[in-house]
């Protein structure tokens, strides 16, 4: 049965959700500094050179308070996603009532709520605040986010998560087991932060949009040059994603009965039932980039573990478009705060808050982007589950067709740039028509979030702040 269209903006505006999962990652640092953007001239859009800056930790957060708008009608939801055959599934890793499932993710509310929740992050952010990102967003097809928003403990977007599955996972295998992820982890940092730092020309050149600078003679945003660069930053995405899969396969098909029998105690279980671990000595003394990174290997190894094809495909609703600064409005106080839990209800009341600024032909721009982009958004789910799928081979002792995962990634990175081109667009638009009373209102709003985090005058590498990198030119991005 055909789903029903979204309804006309007004109707659609009330009823948005006032919960939806705070998806967030790890963060390392906090306050960025640095100096101020390079200008754009005519280099072409190759590699990005970085300048680092010492970190600063961020004053706590104030308690948001923001407009809340009821929900008297109910949004239908999805159709269910079919599970590809022949997926290898973990019973105990598919809970028979989760908290959140793909079809909740991609929903018209949540993604409504997500795009709106983007829309403020751009419209009252810089390009500082747009680089902030969580970095376990990169090589994602494990399962470790459906663990987080379905963790029984409410626990998932406590900042201790991550370090309480990872250390668990971390004293269950061999020191050898352990030297494998060290080795990996140091094969992989170039390209890890290449990822995030390609980034930035995308960042750069929607915010060239939003400002009316573009390049001579050009006059749009070229949706088409958009989609091509997505394409060429999920094709790294899979280079990482297969080293990881060859390496952490093997290692948990080839895991002892006792070891199995630890991790089968803390499968399904919350986080507060974990044991507490400590970092094995033999960590201790790792350069941090590597360390982060051996840590975010060993999260992935438990939730892939415990999980199944199902949770390696689930992704929040915030997963795509991530270019706009929503991150950093969300993410950015709990970093240096530990023990910090994540608002699940933030980006619905935000979302919501946003719209009620707006006129309704204002609203109508944003919301018409929930229609516009399902077609893509379900084919993001389809491409996920293929991916998923080949990769759990390596589980089980098998090879991973290495040439059609990067044929898929190809494949999500273009769906994904088409996604993000219309996002910019339509909030250029808006952005544009904004009167000065609307902004004031906007930025109060983002304000009251962050308290004493100011937007950054650098950037972030991931959730490192880092001085603003020379952006190499974004004109290719116009037409």
């Amino acid at each position: 049965m055909q789903r029903p269209r979204p309804r006309p903006a007004l109707q659609l505006l009330l009823a948005v959700t006032l919960t939806v999962t705070a998806c967030g990652g790890g963060a390392a640092s906090g306050q960025a500094g640095g100096s101020t953007p390079a200008s754009d001239a005519t280099a072409p859009a190759t590699g990005i050179a970085l300048v680092t800056s010492p970190a600063v930790t961020p004053e706590p957060a104030a308690t948001a308070d923001p407009a809340v708008i009821p929900d008297p009608a109910s949004n239908p939801a999805p159709p269910p996603v079919a599970q590809p055959s022949g997926s290898v599934e973990a019973a105990s890793g598919t809970p028979a009532n989760p908290a959140y499932t793909i079809e909740q993710a991609i929903s018209d509310r949540a993604q409504l709520n997500t795009i709106a929740f983007d829309a403020l992050g751009f419209l009252t952010g810089n390009t500082g605040s747009d680089s902030f990102f969580p970095p376990g967003k990169v090589a994602d097809f494990w399962g470790f986010q459906y663990l987080r928003d379905n963790d029984p403990s409410a626990m998932g977007h406590n900042t201790d998560f991550l370090t309480r599955a990872s250390n668990n996972m971390l004293n269950v295998l061999t020191a050898a087991q352990r030297a494998s992820l060290v080795t990996l982890a140091k094969a992989q940092v170039a390209n890890v932060n290449s990822y995030a730092t390609k980034r930035f020309v995308l960042m750069s050149g929607f915010r060239r949009l939003l400002s009316g600078k573009l390049p001579a003679g050009t006059t749009a945003l070229s949706a088409t040059a958009v989609q091509a660069y997505s394409a060429t930053l999920y094709k790294l995405d899979g280079q990482m994603t297969l080293a990881r899969a060859k390496v952490m396969g093997p290692m948990l098909a080839t895991l002892t009965t006792a070891q199995k029998a630890t991790l089968d105690a803390m499968v399904g279980k919350g986080m507060t039932s974990w044991s507490a671990a400590a970092e094995p000595s033999d960590l201790r003394g790792l350069a941090r980039e590597v360390k982060e990174a051996v840590m975010t290997y060993a999260g992935d190894m438990f939730s892939w573990y415990a999980g199944s094809v199902t949770a390696d495909t689930y992704f929040c609703p915030e997963r795509h478009g991530t270019y706009f600064g929503s991150f950093y409005l969300k993410d950015a106080p709990a970093v240096g705060n530990p023990g910090y839990s994540i608002d699940t209800t933030l980006t619905g009341n935000l979302g919501a808050a946003l719209l009620a600024a707006l006129t309704p032909a204002q609203a109508a721009r944003i919301t018409a982007l929930v229609d516009g982009q399902r077609t893509a958004l379900a084919s993001i789910v389809a491409t996920r589950q293929a991916v998923a799928q080949k990769l759990r081979v390596a589980m089980t002792g098998g090879t991973i067709d290495s040439a059609a995962v990067t044929t898929l990634m190809d494949t999500y990175g273009k769906l994904d740039g088409q996604m993000v081109a219309s996002y910019a667009k339509a909030f250029a638009e808006v952005g544009k028509s904004l009167t000065t009373a609307q902004k004031a209102a906007l930025v109060a709003m983002r304000d009251k979030l962050l308290g004493s985090l100011t937007l950054p005058s650098g950037a972030y590498l991931y959730s490192t702040p880092i001085a603003m990198p020379v952006i190499p030119s974004t004109n290719f991005l116009f037409n």
